[in-house]
């Protein structure tokens, strides 16, 4: 009986004894299918897809206000970028008078801006007014109102 104590004790050593398990490192490789941030996965796709203009334009229109100001931004908005060329509409004619006096200092406020936006000179217009070259307050060979009443 002693052979076969001496037998068991041995076998529970093996079986229950202290053998240290080797953690397995799996080492991955970033495939398509792995999930990525949002940050990366939009900063890779405007740089794929050439946006960069594009993204600092529209960047340029929502925040006009922390561009110019805020006295400007409510007085004047920008309509359209075509050509590099900053169209920019005011509430009324004497907004556009005077912007159109600070139109250098617009433009180099725009061109020093962090967002990148392109732009190479302002055109700035005043508001959209009815055309009184028709109807009942229609005058023949006359100007009509050159002012917004504002």
């Amino acid at each position: 009986m002693a052979k076969r104590d001496l037998a068991l004790d041995l076998f529970r050593s093996f079986k229950t004894g202290s053998i240290k398990k080797r953690k397995i490192v799996e080492v991955r490789n970033n495939t398509a299918t792995d999930p990525q941030l949002l940050g990366d996965v939009l900063t890779n796709l405007i740089d794929e897809r050439d946006w960069k203009t594009g993204v600092a334009e529209g960047t340029l229109f929502t925040q006009w206000a922390s561009i110019v100001g805020d006295d400007i931004a409510q007085h004047a908005s920008p309509v359209s970028i075509n050509e590099n060329v900053l169209t920019i509409q005011t509430t009324s004619t004497a907004w556009a008078t005077q912007l159109s006096l600070v139109n250098n200092e617009i433009l180099k406020t725009i061109q020093n801006n962090p967002f990148g936006a392109t732009i190479e000179s302002v055109s700035i217009i005043g508001p959209n007014t009815p055309s009184w070259k028709r109807g009942i307050r229609s005058t023949r060979d006359a100007r009509g109102p050159r002012d917004t009443y504002n």
